[in-house]
């Protein structure tokens, strides 16, 4: 296949892939109130209810088997209103307001929703956060720090895993892993902006597919935005991969050959520079004048052809 033919085809991919992704858009703003609905009532029956019963799927049966807040009760799964976040049990006791759906449809459209210490912005994140992930591409919640990260991901996950959303923890699994690729692969991925960071990086330094651990990026929301990207960002980071023979400097054994070279250079262009001034300096003897064009012919020369 020639480069034109290939050119079109991946312009068609392309546009193809605008495309799906303008109709995912133009889906997911037609179901924005029921989705946040879903979230808000959610939230609300986790409130009023020590134990949220619903029939059992088989997704439900594999968060029995590693969270201690849901059993399951022949064809029921029961979801109990305490759970495990960051090394404290937590009761939740949250319904969204008002004001907390707008800021979702803020962060929704893309733009900066400025919230006060204490006025539910993890709670706000639910929101969009559920609404993007249907789609099945991912979404991705970037924090400051790995105790918000794993955290987060433990106190608002059970609203999504509640809807079969898988949830993760980039933080809690070591880089190139299996576990954190399938992090990533998760629905629901939360983890600090240098862990986000460097796996980028990675995945851009190998050379094999396989080793890939992110897969294509989707929606992100970013936590503490103006510390995220304006504090942090001021310190770049940095990957490096190994270099062969990097531990061979040739730096000592050329040295003293170098020094040896440019010193004979500057003594040779001090010479010939002193001897043209002194054959200069005297403009009425017409044979200095001769010897001196002489000398810069010998100069020019010498610059050409260096002994």
């Amino acid at each position: 296949m020639d480069v034109e033919e290939k050119e079109k085809l991946w312009k068609k991919v392309d546009d193809l892939e605008k495309q799906t992704y303008d109709k995912t858009q133009d889906i997911l703003n037609e179901i924005l109130p029921e989705a946040f609905s879903v979230i808000k009532e959610t939230a609300r029956r986790f409130k009023e209810n020590e134990i949220v019963e619903v029939t059992a799927n088989d997704f439900d049966r594999e968060l029995a088997a590693t969270r201690e807040h849901v059993n399951i009760s022949g064809s029921k799964a029961h979801f109990k209103n305490q759970w495990m976040a960051g090394g404290n049990l937590i009761t939740w006791d949250m319904v969204h307001y008002d004001v907390q759906l707008v800021g979702g449809v803020v962060l929704h459209e893309g733009k900066i929703a400025e919230m006060s210490t204490g006025e539910g912005k993890t709670l706000v994140a639910t929101l969009p956060v559920y609404l993007n992930a249907l789609p099945g591409k991912g979404v991705h919640i970037v924090t400051v720090n790995d105790y918000l990260a794993k955290r987060d991901s433990e106190w608002m996950g059970v609203l999504f895993e509640f809807h079969g959303l898988k949830v993760d923890c980039i933080d809690k699994h070591q880089p190139n892993s299996r576990q954190r690729r399938e992090a990533y692969l998760a629905d629901v991925t939360y983890g600090t902006n240098n862990e986000f960071g460097f796996d980028y990086l990675r995945d851009n330094m190998t050379a094999f597919p396989d080793e890939l651990v992110q897969r294509p990026h989707n929606y992100t929301i970013v936590d503490e935005v103006d510390s995220v990207l304006i504090d942090d960002a001021r310190t770049p980071l940095i990957i490096s991969g190994p270099t062969p023979k990097g531990e061979h400097h040739e730096f000592d054994e050329f040295k003293p050959s170098v020094q040896k070279l440019y010193s004979a250079q500057k003594n040779f262009v001090t010479k010939i520079l002193a001897e043209s001034k002194k054959l200069l300096a005297d403009k009425s003897n017409s044979e200095n004048e001769k010897k001196g064009g002489s000398i810069a012919k010998i100069l020019r020369s010498s610059i050409l052809k260096p002994s």
